[in-house]
């Protein structure tokens, strides 16, 4: 089975909306959609989550990937499938899971924190390295590391990232993140999200163009 890479896309950012309802994922996830987040992940620690990442899955236009966060099992891997999600995240690198999603044909983001999970990671065909928590690794603990990697490999930053600290790891050279509380807690409005979502745009494009300038 052929390495499945993280698709090209303008805006590199993983919405990751734990605790969201089945009731909710609709109109969040168009919102989020409109507002150019093309990566969603639903953590496995919500409400019903299958339930949501297939509403979620029927409503996206095929360029966006839908999927799961917090997947620990080949089971949950093959349920996940089942619900037409294509993007796997996982806490861990599990060898197992690992590879019994890239044989489902998905996208993969393990999370990684030291060379020997991240080089564990990239022998199983991740697509991409989750970098977690990235608050304490920070960008010089990830960029170090990064050194060893294989050089195609997406990488991104995830934990403790948000609109306020982009810049400090767009300058070193990583440009993909996930994002889950500065963009959505459980409660918020849609119209709340809305905004969050427009200001991490913003953000990520200011950053983005502060760099290529």
């Amino acid at each position: 089975m052929s390495h499945v890479p993280f698709p090209a896309m303008k805006h590199p950012l993983v919405a990751i909306l734990r605790g969201i309802r089945p009731d909710e994922t609709m109109v969040i996830v168009d919102e989020l959609i409109e507002s150019g987040f093309t990566a969603i992940e639903i953590p496995l620690n919500s409400p019903d989550p299958f339930r949501s990442i297939e509403m979620a899955v029927r409503m996206a236009p095929p360029e966006v990937l839908i999927g799961a966060g917090t997947v620990l099992t080949t089971e949950a891997v093959d349920q996940l499938h089942e619900v037409g999600g294509r993007l796997m995240v996982t806490p861990n690198t599990d060898a197992d899971v690992l590879t019994r999603a890239r044989v489902r044909g998905m996208v993969t983001m393990p999370g990684v924190f030291t060379a020997s999970e991240a080089l564990l990671a990239a022998k199983c065909g991740a697509s991409s390295l989750k970098f977690f928590p990235a608050s304490v690794l920070g960008a010089s603990g990830i960029t170090a590391i990064r050194a060893v990697l294989p050089a195609d490999l997406m990488i991104a930053a995830v934990g403790g990232v948000s609109d306020k600290n982009f810049a400090d790891y767009v300058n070193a050279g990583i440009f993909a993140f996930g994002l889950g509380s500065s963009l959505y807690k459980p409660g918020m409005t849609a119209a709340e999200i809305k905004e969050r979502a427009r200001v991490t745009i913003d953000a990520y494009d200011a950053a983005v163009q502060s760099v290529m300038s």
